[in-house]
């Protein structure tokens, strides 16, 4: 069964980087497609990127050329690079997973079966 734990948010200046890391502690999520969203105070969850089980990752406009991820199948982690920060990037980070999309990553919320219980990232101006 796939359980997902983030890691790495945290507290960082404008134009700064995080790494955020979302493992499987199930092991079994290689097959799954799996997908950053984040959720602002009294906004709702959005998608930030995403990457398919086979390979091809996608970005929302809000990140592309900042955020950047990837996968690591021996670690059965998947992981968010987000460079040059803003404060609109501040809110709450969710790693999710789904078995059913092997060629795409969903940008919307009900395709995605499993979540994670998410990562605080702040942003100071």
């Amino acid at each position: 069964q796939v359980q997902l734990v983030e890691s790495g948010g945290g507290l960082v200046q404008a134009g700064g980087s995080l790494r955020l890391s979302c493992a499987d502690s199930g092991r079994t999520f290689n097959s799954h497609t799996v997908a950053w969203f984040r959720q602002a105070p009294g906004k709702e969850r959005e998608f930030v990127a995403g990457v398919s089980w086979s390979g091809p990752t996608t970005y929302a406009d809000s990140v592309k050329g900042r955020f950047t991820i990837s996968r690591d199948n021996a670690k059965y982690t998947v992981y968010l690079q987000m460079n040059s920060l803003k404060s609109e990037d501040t809110a709450v980070y969710y790693c999710a997973a789904s078995p059913r999309y092997p060629y795409r990553a969903p940008s919307n919320v009900p395709s995605y079966d499993y979540w994670g219980q998410g990562t605080q990232v702040t942003v100071s101006s």
